[in-house]
């Protein structure tokens, strides 16, 4: 059973960053995402949305996911976004915008399950946010990977480790009593 303080976040599960490194990681999300609102829980997905002038553009020269089709969810998760408490569009790595914190004050949600892409930065970013706020961050880690590849998915999951705690890691065959 679902605790009600308890939120599944999908984080930028979308078109733009589905590559052959983390396209295997979308059919665990959908499996969890379907078990996770048939038990009656509460879902937010989020959806990078870059700009011109960004940081991302500025600073490291990036400037996809700026239109449809790149910034939409994928069509593996789409028949969920309907049912969700939430979807949540953001310029930053981290869920935690004005409307993200308002979103999980105003539903009394204390415990995080953060999964999706990249595990290196917007998962690691959306968790470490999470504990630094008060928040009880776990991460599933086999329903989180990179498009950057397997190196970039195993450095983010050190990092949490390290910042969250190794306990804060789970995955989606030992979901604690979520």
């Amino acid at each position: 059973m679902i605790k009600k303080s308890s939120v599944l976040v999908v984080v930028d599960v979308q078109n733009g960053f589905i590559r052959d490194a983390s396209a295997p990681v979308v059919p665990v999300i959908r499996d969890l995402v379907q078990r996770w609102l048939d038990e009656g829980g509460d879902v937010v997905f989020t959806r990078y949305i870059n700009y011109e002038g960004s940081p991302f553009e500025r600073l490291i020269h990036w400037t996809k996911l700026r239109d449809a089709p790149e910034v939409d969810i994928v069509p593996e998760l789409q028949p969920f976004v309907g049912r969700a408490t939430a979807v949540l569009d953001k310029t930053i790595y981290s869920l935690f915008t004005d409307e993200g914190r308002d979103l999980i004050d105003r539903h009394g949600w204390t415990d995080l399950y953060v999964c999706g892409i990249a595990t290196e930065s917007c998962v690691l970013k959306t968790a470490v946010d999470a504990f630094e706020l008060g928040y009880t961050p776990w991460v599933v880690a086999d329903a989180s990977g990179s498009h950057a590849g397997q190196v970039a998915h195993d450095a983010g999951m050190l990092v949490l480790k390290r910042f969250i705690g190794a306990g804060q890691i789970i995955s989606t065959k030992t979901l604690p009593g979520a």
